[in-house]
């Protein structure tokens, strides 16, 4: 009775301490903020919690997103790897309780005829049944702190997987945009060959009446081929564009259904957010400050190996001569036992895990501010790039615009005599290439205005999450 006394007033005492975890506990390190954007958002809505890209306004879009998000693999992979993380932490935990077990067993000895009494059988049977328990008690927070790095890895896997989610939809959309671009630079290519093709014919046929030299005519043979020559460029560019579509849908490379043109897209706003949301809604740098919440317990983890180990472990069973008899045999046997160990010298080996844990974390507060001035700055740059697209391609339409007029009149002036067909040529080819020039920053504008998205991160991902096929 006495003896159980000591083990329940040891179990008792090991409860009481178990409140304490060697090591520090986490706190977020202090970062330097800017206030606002070095470019100013303006007056906008705050968008950055919503399904963005539904503002294009395409429903072709929305339903290739909807299908990459229930489809694409990598996203697949960041969810495994979230179940895998989340088994390690169950692994983890299950060593803060007691673990049970069940043995069974059976014997066959022979004694020497010497030491047993005379006509005594030698041989001997033994079957055996027993129950055993052993709780390893975290009286230093080994285990509590091996746990918190488990749960932070799971949180950490789970914004990784967050940010494939957030990639995938952006890279959709701006794959998207890019090929209804080129396929809008086709139509312009083929148109302008179409009509270079048309000059053509009048020319040579003007030629052959003696109206035009064939210097004309062989100027708009290399102006029509040079048209021709854009088509098939842009045909390789678009089944390469359907393709990387293809694999973001998780599908075999094939065409892509095709909703509004280029011109016919809705412009979405600029999400209003400031810097300081980046720390909770961006999930590469919320993915840091859980690998550093891990780390930081790693420590603690690694400290508590300078303190010693108390188990306690015990077995109940029953012994039989017979098998048949084994569960109704009064032979019973029972044993606990506690042992205590610990480091006295180990050449080292604990003091460089601990060195490694804090080295490890000292990098884990390094990847987690770069995460943050990386967030700074490609929010940033996504600001100034859409202003700036926005700009460009409002200065390459009127550009066009005014092309086209040059090239009217100067089409009127040779008609009328007064000019060499030259300055048509140089006014029809100076059309085609701002042409080609305004849809590409167009579609550089729309682009821009994906990667603000990208950039802010945003409670989208939660829609987002919502269309994924894991949750």
């Amino acid at each position: 009775m006495r003896a159980c006394s000591c083990w329940i007033a040891l179990i008792v005492t090991g409860l009481l301490v178990a409140g304490c975890a060697v090591g520090p506990d986490y706190a977020r390190p202090d970062v330097d903020l800017p206030q606002d954007w070095r470019v100013a958002a303006g007056e906008a809505d705050d968008l950055a919690n919503s399904r963005w890209w539904t503002q294009f306004d395409d429903p072709v879009l929305d339903e290739l997103i909807a299908t990459a998000l229930a489809e694409n693999l990598d996203i697949r992979l960041a969810a495994a790897r979230v179940a895998q993380f989340a088994g390690a932490l169950e692994t983890t935990r299950s060593r803060l309780l007691p673990q049970v077990g069940y043995g069974v067993g059976a014997g066959r000895t022979r004694s020497s005829e010497f030491l047993l009494p005379a006509g005594a059988d030698p041989y001997g049977t033994q079957y055996q049944a027993a129950i055993g328990a052993s709780w390893q008690l975290d009286l230093f927070g080994r285990l509590r702190r091996e746990s918190e790095a488990a749960q932070a890895r799971v949180y950490a896997s789970e914004q990784g997987r967050r940010g494939v989610m957030l990639s995938v939809v952006s890279s959709v959309a701006a794959t998207y945009i890019a090929l209804r671009a080129l396929d809008q630079q086709l139509e312009i290519s083929r148109v302008t060959a179409e009509s270079y093709q048309q000059t053509l014919h009048l020319f040579e046929l003007r030629h052959q009446h003696g109206v035009v030299s064939r210097l004309e005519v062989a100027q708009i043979e290399s102006q029509h081929q040079q048209a021709l020559a854009v088509i098939p460029t842009l045909e390789g560019q678009i089944a390469a564009q359907e393709h990387l579509l293809s694999i973001l849908l998780g599908r075999h490379p094939g065409p892509i259904a095709r909703g509004r043109s280029l011109v016919e897209l809705s412009v979405p706003a600029v999400p209003a957010a400031l810097p300081a949301a980046l720390l909770e809604q961006r999930p590469d740098i919320v993915q840091a400050e859980q690998d550093l919440v891990a780390a930081n317990a790693d420590v603690g983890a690694a400290r508590a190996l300078y303190y010693p180990d108390f188990t306690i472990t015990g077995t109940l069973g029953q012994l039989s001569t017979a098998a048949g008899d084994l569960l109704e045999s009064a032979a019973r046997t029972w044993a606990i036992d506690a042992a205590v160990t610990g480091p006295i010298f180990t050449g080292g080996g604990v003091a460089g895990r601990v060195a490694s844990a804090e080295a490890a974390r000292e990098a884990a507060v390094l990847a987690y501010r770069l995460a943050i001035l990386n967030a700074l700055r490609e929010v940033n740059d996504a600001l100034a790039g859409t202003r700036a697209s926005a700009d460009n391609y409002a200065a390459l339409q009127r550009r066009s615009a005014a092309l086209q007029e040059y090239a009217r009149l100067a089409r009127m002036r040779f008609d009328g005599g007064a000019a060499s067909y030259l300055e048509v040529l140089f006014a029809d080819n100076e059309l085609f290439a701002a042409e080609l020039a305004a849809v590409a920053a167009n579609q550089a504008r729309y682009a821009s205005l994906v990667e603000i998205y990208k950039a802010m991160g945003g409670g989208w991902v939660d829609e987002a999450d919502a269309l994924a096929a894991t949750p």
